[in-house]
């Protein structure tokens, strides 16, 4: 059945490979305004990015013909080859083979985009590892040992 009205609210993260940080900022943009094409491109719309060194985040209002999975496998496939393509970070640049994908309430959509695009200062008070540990807590997963 053809869904004419939806709304999917997906906010991703994904983490570079044994979390080393290849994102600099010189290419950040760049890489960003990319991944919002493929987005875009994919019958999706992209309403906040951004790129951290070692992970990014993104939220996406997606199309109903597409799963969380099959969008962020055709995110992260084009970009790694287009980081790699394009020589945006020494070495081969990879994403972890899984990523987080938490579903968004349209009355959230505002304060996520706040907070994806204040990465920055956020991580001045936090680690990556701190704000993934909460966001794991805040949607109930159960946290695996250290």
């Amino acid at each position: 059945m053809k869904i004419e009205y939806n709304n999917l609210y997906t906010h991703f993260v994904f983490v570079t490979f044994q979390r080393l940080p290849l994102i600099n900022e010189e290419n950040r943009v760049r890489i960003e305004k990319y991944i919002t094409g493929i987005v875009n491109n994919n019958d999706c719309k992209m309403y906040a990015i951004y790129a951290n060194p070692e992970h990014m985040h993104f939220l996406i209002s997606r199309s109903p013909s597409l799963s969380e999975e099959e969008i962020g496998t055709i995110v992260a496939n084009s970009s790694a080859k287009f980081i790699n393509e394009n020589k945006l970070c020494v070495g081969n640049f990879a994403w972890q083979s899984s990523s987080s994908a938490f579903s968004v309430s349209k009355a959230d959509v505002d304060s996520v985009c706040k907070y994806i695009l204040n990465q920055p200062e956020h991580h001045k008070k936090k680690t990556f590892q701190e704000e993934y540990d909460e966001f794991m807590h805040f949607y109930q997963k159960t946290l695996k040992p250290k």
